[in-house]
């Protein structure tokens, strides 16, 4: 595993997942919809895979980039005509927190201690439930408080979630600078672009749900 090799896989993740956004996004009033859904679950489906089968990280890492740029290309093209503007804000400001907390961490400002990755981490774990929750209640009609609400609260939850995303970023860097370091095999390349993408979705997500609540109230 080496940092331009894992540099070039990211890269070419992050095309993939532009490119068939394009398609959604063109599509997202009609056969667009069906096909994002289809591209969410299936990259659910895949990053599970990944959790467990690393090694398969070079065949199916695009496959996953493919299948989630599906989904955000008619997510933020309905988020795009609810709130005209959000989507140029969102990528500024995703990319902005990514480039900004690597030159943090290649500077040597933020240093990833022990404790730090266990508090990211549970911090994480935390959220994921807390969302899983929220899709069980709603099944059954019940809404739980603060998560999608404008208010205060709301708004603050929504941005204690986009900072907790942002700082996975510095365990994806971590991760890559510990793999190159202790030179693993070549396949984790991909898998550590995988990770940083997944990452970045998150991010691109929650400051998309961050940005419309502020533009709601």
């Amino acid at each position: 595993m080496t940092l331009q090799g894992t540099v070039q896989k990211s890269f070419i993740l992050l095309v993939l997942a532009v490119v068939s956004a394009c398609f959604t996004w063109k599509t997202a009033t009609g056969i667009g919809l069906p096909v994002a859904i289809g591209g969410a679950i299936g990259g659910f489906i895949v990053s599970i895979i990944l959790c467990f089968k690393k090694e398969w990280a070079p065949g199916l890492a695009p496959v996953y980039a493919i299948l989630e740029g599906l989904f955000l290309g008619a997510i933020s093209a309905l988020m795009e005509r609810s709130y005209n503007g959000i989507v140029s804000q969102a990528v500024m400001l995703t990319f902005g927190t990514f480039f900004a907390l690597l030159a943090a961490y290649t500077t040597g400002l933020i240093k990833p201690s022990e404790n730090f990755k266990l508090g990211i981490v549970a911090a994480t774990g935390g959220i994921c439930l807390v969302y899983l929750a929220s899709i069980i209640l709603r099944m059954f009609g019940i809404q739980m408080p603060f998560v999608h609400d404008t208010g205060p609260i709301g708004i603050a939850f929504s941005a204690f979630v986009v900072v907790i995303a942002a700082l996975n970023l510095v365990l994806d860097f971590d991760f890559v600078e510990e793999g190159c370091a202790n030179r693993v095999p070549r396949y984790f390349e991909w898998y550590a672009a995988f990770g940083m993408l997944v990452t970045l979705v998150w991010l691109y997500i929650e400051i998309l749900r961050l940005l419309s609540k502020l533009r709601s109230r």
